[in-house]
């Protein structure tokens, strides 16, 4: 990609396109090791190696994040009375104007993305793409194998007209409360909790474990995230 260099800076982070240029008038910024004092140099992001302040910089167009979200946090990316995960983020990721990739309930935790890759979020939460999210449930009551196989049959949430997609419905424990997994195909609003209500069950935790092929890594701590994997942004968008 081929941009100013004040620009490609200031993009990242690094400060305003006034004080960048600024600086490469003080002779801080080097294109392939040559000191250039114009902050209007065009540069290939990726060929040219620029160095700021003595550090090689790395230009970032877009940032894939997969976020452990806490609960009591909403998905947003503003909110007038609840903290949003935007507001878990590092300034430097907050810089690059990201948003959640669909929503989680405030009350429910797991696997969220997060990116400024518009075109990206939109592929994975369009309807024909059917990418598979997977939660960990605890539900108040039994969960029996009737409703395994009212969940494969796809459902009709209460209110609606609508009929779920055929959904899989994993029985870990059934008892007082019931532990299993769902995997849903689409992403209705509360779907999982409404499904259960549906056979007339209540979910009391709910934990989204995965997204399409995409698992959530189990060494980051609710609130914790990290950028995706070269290897887990294939498996994403290659759907």
């Amino acid at each position: 990609m081929k941009l100013r260099v004040d620009k490609m800076l200031s993009n990242i982070g690094l400060g305003s396109r006034k004080e960048i240029k600024k600086d490469a008038r003080q002779g801080f910024i080097k294109i392939n090791d040559i000191v250039e004092k114009d902050g209007s140099k065009i540069v290939d992001t990726e060929k040219d190696e620029v160095k700021y302040k003595g550090e090689t910089v790395k230009y970032c167009r877009y940032i894939y994040l997969m976020m452990n979200k806490p609960g009591g946090v909403v998905s947003a990316t503003e909110d007038n009375y609840d903290s949003t995960v935007i507001d878990l983020l590092k300034e430097e990721d907050k810089h690059y104007n990201p948003f959640p990739v669909g929503r989680l309930d405030k009350d429910t935790e797991g696997f969220l993305l997060i990116t400024n890759d518009g075109e990206f979020a939109h592929n994975l939460l369009s309807p024909k793409k059917h990418v598979d999210k997977t939660y960990y449930a605890e539900v108040e009551g039994e969960v029996t194998e009737n409703d395994v196989k009212v969940f494969a049959e796809g459902i009709v949430l209460t209110g609606e007209k609508y009929k779920t997609l055929p959904a899989r419905l994993e029985i870990i424990k059934s008892g007082y409360p019931s532990i299993c997994y769902v995997t849903i195909m689409e992403g209705k609003f509360h779907q999982v909790k409404r499904m259960f209500n549906a056979v007339n069950n209540e979910v009391i935790y709910l934990k989204r474990t995965s997204m399409g092929s995409v698992k959530l890594d189990e060494r980051l701590n609710a609130g914790e995230y990290r950028h995706l994997t070269e290897e887990e942004l294939k498996l994403l968008i290659k759907r």
